[in-house]
């Protein structure tokens, strides 16, 4: 495996190395938004769209909160240590130093969008006066890590390298809308496109690592994998709606009627069809590489709604 992106021109480009803090101008009293509302489903709902003005804009801060926070929680705690694994040798694959150095790279990329994420939402609620909820993030590690353990048990290093190559290969809406929206503060879509810059890096890494993954696989463990990986996606991709019922009860809504609009929002045809399309980079990888020819994969694949039957 060779050197895809980060290595090539990291030390001038890399958003750790090349690119300022970025820091949060007199925005606010220009009736900047936090979040693009198309972003946040709930929003038009019509319990929600009833509110006052004022609780709709704590509703796109604390979308934003919570998307800053689960970036930094998952940066860290998933990422990494996965991509120290890759970088400390003890991936159980045979790479390259070159290989090692880019791991190296990414995990330093990482820990850098971990601390720009809380230091917007440190920024951004100091000078508005909203304050950001506890976020638990065990719950959504607890739920990536069971889906690798009941799929493969026993290769819970595995697993966790599958879990990085899902994730990194993914293709979220966030990152590519809110750089464009310019009704949102100028900090957050240049946080945003910060991140989304160095993930493209990062997708062609982890899509040559998984490459080398997969080829030096036998057919039995290929089988596992395939069957392995559609739950995998399905567990990074399900929203954490627990953060979207707090937000609704503390803009005022009753705990029933926040239940009420996340049924109403998150209706399950819907899941299914933003999954499937956040995923499709992730499933081009696979279908590329052979895991859907593997033992069960294409049924494993199909019976999580990636592909058509």
């Amino acid at each position: 495996m060779t050197a895809t992106g980060p290595g090539r021109d990291w030390y001038e480009r890399a958003g750790v190395r090349s690119d300022p803090r970025r820091v949060l101008a007199g925005e606010l009293d220009e009736g900047r938004l936090f979040f693009p509302p198309d972003l946040v489903p709930c929003l038009a709902h019509p319990a929600v769209a009833a509110l006052p003005p004022e609780r709709h804009t704590e509703l796109l801060a604390r979308h934003l909160y919570h998307y800053l926070g689960f970036t930094a929680q998952f940066e860290t705690r998933v990422v990494n240590r996965a991509t120290d694994a890759i970088a400390g040798g003890r991936s159980g694959l045979d790479l390259p130093t070159a290989t090692r150095l880019d791991a190296y790279r990414i995990y330093v990329d990482e820990g850098y969008h971990s601390l720009y994420s809380l230091d917007v939402v440190d920024q951004v609620s100091r000078a508005s006066g909203i304050a950001p909820a506890p976020y638990d993030f065990a719950p959504f590690l607890r739920r990536l890590d069971d889906a690798g353990a009941r799929a493969l048990p026993g290769e819970r290093r595995l697993a966790q390298l599958l879990q990085v190559v899902v994730f990194e290969t993914l293709i979220t809406a966030i990152l590519c809308d809110v750089p464009k929206d310019e009704r949102v503060l100028t900090l957050v879509r240049d946080v945003v496109r910060d991140h989304a810059r160095d993930e493209g890096w990062h997708h062609a890494f982890f899509s040559g690592f998984f490459r080398d993954l997969w080829a030096g696989q036998d057919a039995a463990r290929r089988g596992r994998i395939a069957r392995c990986l559609p739950e995998l996606i399905r567990s990074s991709l399900l929203p954490d709606l627990r953060p979207v019922r707090a937000s609704l009860t503390a803009a005022g809504l009753t705990p029933r009627q926040a239940e009420e609009v996340v049924h109403d929002t998150y209706p399950a045809h819907k899941v299914d069809r933003d999954v499937r399309t956040a995923s499709r980079h992730a499933v081009r990888l696979f279908t590329e590489t052979g895991v859907l020819d593997a033992d069960g994969g294409r049924t494993a694949f199909a019976e999580a709604r990636l592909v058509d039957p």
